[in-house]
């Protein structure tokens, strides 16, 4: 069927909503997700593409979960907005961990940060309300955004200004049809983070135009060097009431697939999207539940050891990324992922093609060495790659390696 035919295609014959039909897979689940098969079958894979920490859920966590599953309290329903317990050590963490004060009725707890982020859109968001963007973005973003009836605005930053974007382009950007601005610092794909001034200029830029702002704090505690974590309303206390934080257990501990995050904002939003999820999900499974509490209440002790890995690893990829002709390659400060434009290998002939975008550079190298990467296109910047360091280091350093030796091969 054309694209012309489908525009004209009646509801009646329309198999899957345009609305849903729109949404793009995720790319980085995708190419995880072929990674792993190809490693199934026998093939000698290296997987640059999901952002999870390779270490194990500290087991203290397991072990709470695993007495949940045999305490009956949890065999039933529960709030659908979260186990209580869970919600009074987030609003314990959250003062702890970034100085931000806030009550139990500030807060609901969501399957994982992706349902966070889009319940957080679609309380806010009324159709055509325009939110704006820092493009490279994480791919679930703007998907949230226009499922929530909302128009993402992208505002690019590259290489040069270490993919931070300025007050400046903000307000270039800027629309009477501006509802909110997204932030993220630490930042996934870039690694990039934002020091206390530059929150606190963009803060009040936002507060100045009666902005709202949703920013994800999920990497908070990785960052590395000199760089620092801030948290947007205790930077500038004047967007409290038009703040909404997104955070959960993900990254910090280990728990990807526990899939627990929450939202943190005004009661009337948290309220309404803990409507919104009464009927979508109920309750988050309460054994996940458990462990996030278990999580939560603890020391960060999981995280310091993961953290030093990460830098370690950190510092190995971009010197190695950096030494491939044509690769550009920023320092992240945060978070778990190296960001390097390609576009100087674009074009030239590897063994026997001429990869024309970063879509298909990433697919030469997946094909030719066995390297899964996310090309820069699924984030909203072609002519980039991104490569999670969240692996072994033995298993860095020999994919990296593969592809140099490749791309070596690269000739005009």
């Amino acid at each position: 069927m054309t694209d012309a035919t489908a525009a004209v295609t009646s509801p009646t014959e329309r198999r899957v909503s345009a609305r849903v039909g729109a949404i793009s897979e995720s790319a980085t689940l995708a190419v995880d997700a072929k990674a792993k098969a190809l490693k199934a079958a026998g093939r000698p894979v290296i997987g640059f593409g999901a952002g999870e920490p390779d270490f194990p859920t500290p087991g203290y966590i397991v072990d709470a979960a695993v007495e949940a599953c045999r305490n009956p309290k949890y065999h039933r329903y529960t709030p659908a907005g979260g186990l209580p317990e869970l919600k009074a050590v987030i609003v314990a963490k959250t003062l702890r961990d970034s100085g931000y004060e806030v009550e139990p009725a500030n807060v609901l707890v969501t399957n994982g940060g992706k349902q966070a982020i889009y319940e957080a859109f679609a309380a806010i968001l009324d159709p055509g309300d325009e939110v704006i963007v820092p493009t490279p973005y994480w791919t679930t973003y703007p998907e949230s955004i226009r499922l929530a009836g909302g128009v993402p605005v992208d505002v690019v930053a590259d290489e040069t200004t270490g993919y931070r974007v300025t007050v400046e382009q903000l307000e270039a950007a800027r629309t009477d049809r501006t509802k909110v601005l997204l932030f993220v610092s630490p930042s996934n794909p870039t690694g990039a983070v934002y020091t206390r001034e530059q929150i606190e200029a963009v803060g009040r830029w936002a507060a100045e135009h009666g902005l709202w702002v949703l920013t994800d704090e999920i990497y908070e505690h990785l960052v590395y060097g000199d760089a620092s974590f801030h948290s947007l309303p205790v930077v500038v206390p004047a967007l409290r009431e038009k703040c909404i934080v997104v955070n959960g257990v993900a990254k910090t501990y280990a728990m990807t697939g526990w899939r627990v995050g929450w939202v943190i904002g005004p009661k009337d939003v948290v309220k309404a999207a803990t409507n919104l999820q009464s009927h979508a999900t109920s309750n988050v499974s309460n054994v996940a539940q458990v462990a996030a509490l278990a999580a939560v209440s603890g020391d960060l002790s999981a995280v310091a050891e993961m953290r030093e890995a990460f830098d370690r690893r950190r510092k190995t990829i971009v010197r190695m990324l950096n030494e491939i002709d044509g690769f550009v390659c920023p320092e992240p400060e945060g978070a778990f992922y190296a960001y390097p434009s390609v576009k100087g290998v674009l074009g030239k002939e590897i063994r026997g093609k001429r990869p024309q975008s970063s879509v298909e550079l990433a697919s030469l190298i997946l094909d030719e060495v066995e390297v899964a990467v996310v090309p820069g296109e699924a984030f909203g910047t072609p002519g980039y790659l991104r490569l999670s360091y969240a692996l072994g280091d033995e298993d860095l350093v020999e994919g990296v390696s593969r592809i140099q030796k490749l791309l070596a091969e690269a000739q005009d």
